[in-house]
Parts: structure tokens; C-alpha cells; sequence
């Protein structure tokens, strides 16, 4: 009797120690995933925001007055353009009344030519400058040093960027009637300059 009982025990115990050992195995293991240290990285989160910051600061003492106000106030600068003259007199250094055509630059979006008398579009020009710093390049600068780095491949040889652009038809890959929009978000934005230009400008004119 005794001896049938203790068998029967050893059975159950047995099948019982079948059942609890994977639980016991896989309470252990998140045990110790619980207690295992985080891997110390050396990624900052904020390393994104510092390296906008300084890009801003760089934009800011590279561009002039207008262009730095227009891209702070309305987030893309317009850049006059001088194919037809040579690079030499492109980007910044032709006039407005001389410039057939111009350039809206946009962070990280392709550079848009159009008419400015017409707000007609003419083309998108797609470049890009990848971010090669190290030990965190990725495929993307910041956004002000995207646009600083348009900005100079256009002021400093216009011919040269539009030939190894890829030119695609507007609406590519950005919707006209948002450029069209931002042209005159600008020529408001010039109308509402030029008035506060002027009255500075009789502010500190001596009175006859």
C-alpha cells in the first residue's frame, strides 16, 4: 500500500516538475533581462536642435539682411537669377529689374525656378548635400545648412548646380499652389518691408 502510494507520488511529482520547469526557466530570464544594465550609447537627443542652432548662426552671417529676414519670417529665401549672363552676374549679384527669373529655396525640397513677374513656374531643380560629419553623418543636414549650402552652389556658380540637377516639370514634388502661395506670402512680405524701410528711413532724416 505504502509503496504503491509513494509511486503514485513520485508520478505526480514528476509530471508536475515537466510542467513548471519551462514556467520556472522563463520567469528566470526576465529576471534577469529586468537586471541587465542598459547599454551606455553616446547618442545625444539633443545634439539635432544644437546643430540647427549653429546652422542658423552660420546661414545668419552669410546671407544678407533681407535674405536672412525673409527665410526667418517666411521659411525659404528667393535668390534672383543670372543664367543668361553668365554665372558671374547670377544669384544675389543680378538685379531685380535685370533678373528673368529667380529661385526659391526651401529647406530639404527641391530649389523652384519661376517668373517673377508672372509667378509663372519654370522647373524643380533637385540637389542634395548630405550630412558627412562624423560620428553621427546621416542623409541629412540641418535644415539651415541645407538651404546655406543651396544658397552658395547658387550665388557662387548657378550654371554649374542647374546642370547637375535633376529638373523635373513643377509639381514634382512639391504642390504649385503651395509655391505659388509662398511667392505671394513674399511679395507681401516685400510690400510690408519696403513701408517700415521708409519709415525708419524719414525717422532719422533731419527735418529741414
Amino acid at each position: 500500500m505504502l509503496l504503491a502510494l509513494g509511486a503514485t507520488l513520485i508520478v505526480i511529482v514528476a509530471l508536475l516538475w515537466e510542467v513548471i520547469t519551462p514556467r520556472i526557466a522563463e520567469t528566470y530570464q526576465r529576471h534577469k533581462a529586468r537586471r541587465a544594465r542598459v547599454p551606455i550609447t553616446d547618442y545625444d537627443p539633443g545634439r539635432e536642435r544644437r546643430a540647427e542652432q549653429r546652422a542658423r548662426q552660420l546661414l545668419r552671417s552669410c546671407v544678407n539682411d533681407e535674405e536672412w529676414d525673409m527665410y526667418r519670417e517666411l521659411g525659404f529665401i528667393r535668390v534672383w537669377g543670372g543664367l543668361a549672363d553668365g554665372p558671374e552676374q547670377g544669384g544675389t549679384q543680378a538685379t531685380r529689374a535685370g533678373a528673368p527669373y529667380a529661385y526659391i529655396i526651401y529647406p530639404h525640397k527641391p530649389v523652384v525656378a519661376f517668373l517673377p513677374q508672372t509667378r509663372d513656374l519654370l522647373a524643380e531643380y533637385c540637389v542634395a548635400f548630405p550630412d558627412e560629419t562624423r560620428p553621427y553623418g546621416s542623409a541629412r543636414l540641418p535644415d539651415s545648412d541645407d538651404t546655406l549650402a543651396k544658397w552658395m552652389a547658387l550665388t557662387g556658380d548657378e550654371r554649374h548646380l542647374i546642370s547637375q540637377a535633376n529638373m523635373h516639370l513643377p509639381g514634382r514634388q512639391i504642390d504649385p499652389k503651395q509655391v505659388r502661395r509662398d511667392l505671394w506670402r513674399l511679395t507681401q512680405w516685400e510690400q510690408a518691408r519696403m513701408r517700415r524701410l521708409a519709415r525708419e528711413q524719414r525717422g532719422t532724416t533731419p527735418a529741414s
